[in-house]
Order: C-alpha cells, then sequence, then structure tokens
C-alpha cells in the first residue's frame, strides 16, 4: 500500500471516529498529534484531507446531497459518508490526484470496510460528481 493511501485510510478511520464521537475531526488530530494513541504517527497527508474535508464540509454536503440519487446523507453508512466527502474533496480540491485514482481508492476502502452494497453506490456517485466536476469548481 503506498504513502497516499495509507494516508487516505488514516484520514477515513479519524473522519469515521470523529463522527461517530460527535467530535470535530481537526480537534481530534491535533488531540492526537499531542496525545498520540499508537506508534503510527498522524500522516501529513492524512491532516491534509482532513483539514479540507472539514473546512469545505459544507460545499461536500451539498453536491452528495445533490447527486446522490434518492439517499440523504443521514442515511448512508458514516463510513461511506466520510469516504464520500473525501474523495469528492480530493477530486474538487486537490489536483495532484487523478479523478480516477480517488474514485478507485473510495471504492477500495469501502469495498474493505463497509457493506456489500457500497462499492458500487460510492463509484456511481463519484462516477456522475466526476463527470459533473467541471461546472462544480466554485
Amino acid at each position: 500500500m503506498g504513502a497516499r493511501s495509507k494516508a487516505r485510510r488514516q484520514a477515513l478511520e479519524l473522519l469515521f471516529e470523529a463522527e461517530s464521537r460527535n467530535l470535530d475531526a481537526s480537534e481530534l488530530v491535533q488531540d492526537r498529534i499531542a496525545n498520540p494513541v499508537s506508534d503510527t504517527p498522524i500522516r501529513p497527508y492524512a491532516i491534509e484531507i482532513i483539514s479540507g474535508v472539514t473546512k469545505n464540509r459544507e460545499r461536500l454536503d451539498e453536491l452528495l446531497s445533490t447527486y446522490s440519487a434518492g439517499w440523504q446523507l443521514p442515511r448512508m453508512p458514516i463510513i461511506d459518508r466520510q469516504m464520500l466527502r473525501l474523495a469528492v474533496w480530493e477530486m474538487l480540491y486537490n489536483d495532484d490526484v487523478p479523478d480516477a485514482v480517488a474514485i478507485a481508492e473510495a471504492v477500495n476502502l469501502v469495498s474493505e470496510l463497509s457493506t456489500d452494497n457500497s462499492p458500487n453506490f460510492v463509484s456511481g456517485l463519484l462516477n456522475r460528481i466526476k463527470d459533473l466536476s467541471p461546472s462544480l469548481i466554485e
């Protein structure tokens, strides 16, 4: 697993934990940096992802709600919702990550961590946003 893949997974896990515990993700990261709970430090790209997702969450949620074809954000499994936020952030706000990579990484992670239906749902929604992305940039 590459460094960015590991950072994505770490960011996803922290975003999931923050939402599950009703915490601010950026504050959770700062707490983990100050008081580590494992020997694995928080990767810089994971911090960048969490910062970007947190900063742009309103816009990310607006896009996911608009294009998720009948699925409201609260109905989605937490892991799917956070993975979608992460991937859309990469697609719209991080020019270093090709859309195809963001989508493939998201599908791989939800395949491993979520429901049997999640990979197809995540892939479909992210591909729809990718197709519309030139018009979505603010």
